[in-house]
């Protein structure tokens, strides 16, 4: 406290409720009256016989019955003071802790392709980043590829085995359209990273180095707070870009085959930029081992601490001490009256005691901090996980959050502990919580959408691109044909077209029919239904992951869900 007193800005002293200052009139007005009141006593007092004046009048000190008045107009006027609200520092809010994030953009272009790195470019780009994931980074990472489009992958997530799962079937045939789109790369990267305010990390495999290209990122690094490590994926050397399903390479509009190779000025004039790193491929696993050893130890990311604007510190409750001090006094003879109107006077201005613990519970105080918005201070104090994880997830936190809610075996546990792996990125882990919710308490309608939500997210929301079960397939009822006739007829042995007839025990009608797989989604296809889907079975489902992105970027660029594709006659 005697610091606080003693490094005071007397700029920024102000009182937050100084009407309660116009109670000090009255004080001193009191004051004065007593002073006044005694000087009268020696006026009545000649009225008394001078022989029954020592048995009448008790002798006293005047002296002492006027500091015993200086001393109660004192300690009213600390307490009005102190229930002014005396202010000269505004509340600080504690930063934040996140956990930086890291975006992995594939180039999955048709110059790619090419095999002047063995065994070709993206196929090395893919050993690179199984490389990147081995080595644990401890990083929530997404991965986007582009060609003409861009398309993320997989979202951020810490489950690095569904990320090598989709990476083996990334290859330019999954991609809608040929070129190469890396603005379109670098919109998706931010619509990622919003997820937190902590900076992230772009890794770029490209070996598309061009003026353009050093633009694009030279604005995107200027934009933002990612960093950007490129990892070029092409030789000084270079090879021709070769046509897909063919043996001969792209003509240019002069009618020479098209050669890429690696442009190393542009590579320098990226390496100055700030933010940009450029790194060297080995042939090993070291360039991956280090890159990813750098993203682990920058993991952590702290916010500054910030002040309200419009917030202050209410210090009232320091003059709670003076004025209990001098309250002790008053219990002594003679000073009840004054201690009277002293308590009348004392009220509480703040919470922020160091002895509040012996007035307050600790889950008291958290609830009280958590209600002026301190939401870090209340996670200190609560002692049950469930309140904890709220509020860490109130202040950011949510790696916190996580930790406490997963402390919570109960259905509200489990759903809190699904919202806090969604604000983090993971949008897997969600949808695992959500459903341990529905699974311990079904009646939880929150959990169950929350669940259908982040499944459609996973899928970048996505709808079905194949016929579905339009209801459960009931038995089918076997009916045995009663009649005499055999197959072969004429008791001659069965022919080949006599085997293709139907058995003599046939299955009856069930109003269902086997659905072929589609390689596009049909016209009417709306919410998993179309005119022809009622009464169509699944036959199959292909869970080739090539496949799957195929199907879904071709249906995120029929309805108009990417960015629009650049016009280019650039096909590689």
């Amino acid at each position: 406290m005697i610091d606080e007193l003693q490094n005071i800005n007397w700029e920024d002293f102000h009182f937050l409720r100084p009407m309660f200052l116009w109670l000090l009139i009255p004080a001193f007005v009191a004051l004065i009256l007593g002073f006044i009141s005694i000087s009268k006593q020696a006026a009545w007092q000649k009225y008394i016989a001078p022989h029954l004046r020592p048995y009448v009048i008790k002798k006293g000190n005047k002296s002492r019955i006027r500091w015993i008045r200086i001393w109660a107009v004192v300690t009213v006027s600390i307490a009005i003071v102190g229930l002014a609200g005396p202010v000269w520092k505004k509340i600080q809010i504690p930063g934040k802790t996140l956990e930086t994030p890291v975006v992995i953009i594939l180039d999955v272009s048709q110059s790619m392709m090419a095999t002047d790195i063995q065994p070709s470019r993206l196929e090395r780009a893919k050993f690179k980043i199984h490389d990147f994931l081995n080595a644990n980074p401890h990083a929530r990472t997404a991965l986007i590829g582009f060609a003409g489009t861009a398309h993320v992958i997989v979202p951020l997530t810490s489950d690095y085995k569904i990320i090598e799962s989709h990476l083996g079937g990334v290859t330019p045939d999954v991609m809608p359209l040929p070129g190469s789109n890396l603005s379109a790369a670098l919109q998706l990267c931010n619509t990622i990273t919003k997820v937190t305010d902590a900076p992230a990390t772009l890794i770029l495999f490209t070996d598309d180095f061009t003026d353009e290209t050093f633009d694009l990122l030279n604005e995107f690094v200027s934009l933002g707070s990612t960093k950007v490590e490129v990892v070029p994926m092409n030789t000084i050397t270079g090879a021709d870009v070769i046509r897909p399903n063919s043996k001969s390479p792209f003509k240019d509009e002069n009618g020479k085959a098209v050669h890429s190779k690696l442009d190393k000025v542009i590579l320098d004039k990226l390496n100055s930029l700030e933010n940009i790193t450029v790194n060297a491929l080995t042939l090993d696993n070291s360039d991956m081992e280090l890159l990813a050893g750098l993203i682990s130890k920058n993991l952590k990311f702290k916010e500054k601490e910030q002040e309200k604007d419009d917030d202050w510190e209410d210090r009232g409750l320091l003059f709670a001490i003076p004025f209990a001090l001098l309250v002790l006094l008053w219990f002594r003879k003679g000073w009840v009256v004054f201690s009277f109107v002293a308590m009348i006077s004392m009220t509480s201005c703040s919470s922020d005691m160091s002895y509040k613990d012996l007035w307050l519970t600790k889950d008291y105080q958290a609830q009280q901090a958590f209600n002026r918005g301190d939401f870090t201070e209340a996670a200190k104090l609560y002692s049950d996980p469930l309140h904890k994880g709220v509020s860490f997830y109130k202040s950011g936190e949510y790696g916190q959050a996580i930790t406490e809610f997963s402390k919570d075996t109960t259905a509200k546990g489990a759903y809190n502990l699904g919202l806090a792996y969604f604000k983090s990125g993971d949008y897997t882990r969600a949808s695992e919580a959500f459903g341990k919710a529905v699974e311990l308490d079904a009646g939880m309608v929150d959990a169950s959408k929350s669940r259908e939500i982040v499944q459609l997210l996973i899928a970048e929301g996505c709808e079905p691109e194949e016929a579905v079960e339009a209801e459960e397939v009931t038995a089918a009822n076997n009916q045995e044909n009663k009649d005499m006739e055999d197959l072969g007829g004429g008791g001659q042995e069965a022919t080949k077209e006599d085997m293709e007839k139907e058995r003599k025990e046939e299955t009856a009608e069930t109003g269902k029919r086997k659905g072929k797989e589609l390689d596009d989604v049909p016209e009417d296809f709306e919410s998993g239904k179309s005119k022809t889907m009622d009464n169509i079975v699944m036959q199959k489902v292909d869970d080739d992951p090539a496949l799957f992105m195929k199907r879904k970027f071709r249906y995120q660029l029929k309805k108009g869900m990417l960015a629009k594709p650049k016009n280019s006659d650039v096909k590689w």
